[in-house]
């Protein structure tokens, strides 16, 4: 099971240059669309288990295990829904930290900068200058010779503006597969028929 590189053991390595952003842009310019099993650890520090669906660009499906709930983006708008309770909250793609994985084409130096670089892999932290408000993204990617570009997502920790932090580990990753727009499109528990997002 391949996990998110621990961020602690890449701190003391010699910082990237250009080059490996520049590698980190192509390998998601290469990943038109991946599945994973995913693991993710909230700020209360509750751990929850599902399968991840991305399709390059802006849209993304956490389909979580065991929990009513459901992340999913449609290309343009973020949903995210509490089948227990009945609500729905949206924004759009480009204003979640989210927005660096799903852009068409991420412009990599205004928003982000390797932080940290070993010859396992290395750590990306993608920040909007200009909209603290839409959080800080810390991304992990293993060197791995069959993935896009050599490089394969492995996972993030976000960062939201209230300091909330949330870490996401992937494992099980397969690329570049035919993955139907259906996919993308959720039950909206307000009406209680299927709808698109946004």
């Amino acid at each position: 099971m391949k996990m998110i590189l621990p961020l602690a053991a890449l701190l003391f390595a010699v910082p990237a240059g250009a080059a490996s952003l520049d590698a980190v842009a192509a390998s998601l310019k290469a990943t038109t669309s991946m599945t994973a099993d995913f693991s993710q650890t909230g700020p209360d520090g509750k751990v929850l288990t599902g399968k991840l669906t991305l399709a390059r660009p802006g849209r993304i499906r956490f389909q979580y295990t065991k929990a009513p709930l459901l992340i999913v983006g449609d290309g343009r708008t973020l949903t995210m829904v509490d089948y227990e309770v009945g609500q729905v909250s949206q924004w759009p793609v480009r204003s979640t930290p989210l927005g660096i994985l799903l852009a068409s084409d991420p412009d990599l130096s205004k928003v982000a900068r390797v932080v940290a670089e070993a010859p396992t892999g290395l750590v990306v932290e993608a920040r909007d200058a200009k909209h603290p408000e839409y959080g800080t993204l810390a991304i992990t990617f293993a060197r791995v010779g069959s993935a896009p570009a050599g490089l394969e997502l492995t996972g993030w920790t976000a960062l939201d503006a209230q300091g909330g932090r949330t870490q996401v580990r992937l494992s099980n990753a397969r690329y570049n597969t035919d993955i139907s727009k259906t996919v993308f499109r959720f039950r909206d528990p307000r009406t209680k028929i299927p709808g698109r997002v946004g």
